[in-house]
């Protein structure tokens, strides 16, 4: 018979000493679930709660860099490790660590930066300002080559020098490009020629000027550079790319190598060569 047996069989107690010895006893005996019951603190359950959630949130900030660091780790544990919060549209803590919530700055808080100052060519036609004042770019043609009016031509920006109206506008829009481009006007030596400079300068310059009653200077479609131009690559490049924009070219007679004598200086207004007939190029 085991001993627990045998102790059962001992006479029931019946003082109040043998009662209580026995409890205390029965007590040892037991699995100890019952044992020592005693009421949780107040603090225990004040607290409880609230350090398990500061154990979760240090355990996903130190946690959140070394996942992140590691190439090809899953964050689903962190995310799920993450405390939500009860009010509905509030971010979840894994959002605030991961920073994957969008952020919004104010536009204006947003300085403009300073835009690249624009290079002047190529160069466009579209001028908002009057180029040439008091000119209404007509081309009049009601006298004979040399022998026009100078009402029927209009004053360039120097006043020694005057075109045809229509040359005239284009080579003020070409001019205003040129001064910003330079912050100077363009120089030139010569522009419309009456009938008698035309027989002067072919007496002075032979085999440089056109016959007299035929120069493209006489209709006021012809103007000849300054040395300072024709001296400058930087000047002469500008112009050949922005000139014909305007209509204002170096005729290819006038070019190396062309079929007359090399006068870089000499540029004319085609639209007006070509519909006078005068192009002597074609």
């Amino acid at each position: 018979m085991e001993p627990e047996q045998v102790r059962s069989t001992a006479a029931p107690a019946t003082s109040r000493r043998d009662l209580r010895a026995s409890a205390e006893r029965g007590g040892r005996r037991g699995s100890g679930r019952g044992r020592d019951r005693r009421p949780v603190p107040p603090w225990v359950l004040r607290w409880g709660p609230r350090t398990a959630v500061l154990g979760t949130l240090a355990a996903a900030t130190i946690a959140f860099p070394v996942v992140d660091a590691t190439s090809g780790a899953d964050v689903a544990p962190l995310e799920a490790a993450s405390v939500v919060t009860g009010t509905t549209g509030l971010p979840t803590t894994y959002e605030v660590l991961s920073s994957t919530l969008p952020v919004a700055t104010p536009t204006t808080l947003l300085a403009a930066g300073a835009a690249p100052r624009q290079v002047v060519e190529p160069v466009s036609r579209s001028m908002e300002r009057e180029a040439l004042p008091g000119c209404d770019g007509s081309a009049r043609a009601t006298a004979p080559n040399g022998q026009i009016p100078s009402s029927d031509l209009c004053t360039l920006w120097d006043p020694e020098h005057s075109l045809r109206g229509d040359a005239a506008v284009a080579l003020s829009e070409l001019n205003l490009n040129f001064r910003a481009a330079f912050d100077r006007d363009l120089c030139m030596t010569d522009s419309y020629r009456p009938l008698s400079v035309q027989r002067r300068i072919a007496v002075t310059k032979p085999g440089l000027a056109a016959t007299p009653g035929r120069s493209n200077h006489g209709w006021g479609l012809a103007i000849d550079l300054c040395s300072a131009e024709t001296a400058s690559s930087d000047v002469m490049a500008w112009l050949r790319t922005n000139g014909p924009v305007f209509g204002w070219a170096n005729p290819p007679w006038a070019r190396r190598g062309g079929s007359g004598p090399y006068e870089p200086w000499h540029w004319e207004y085609v639209p007006g060569t070509e519909a006078m007939g005068t192009d002597w190029t074609r």
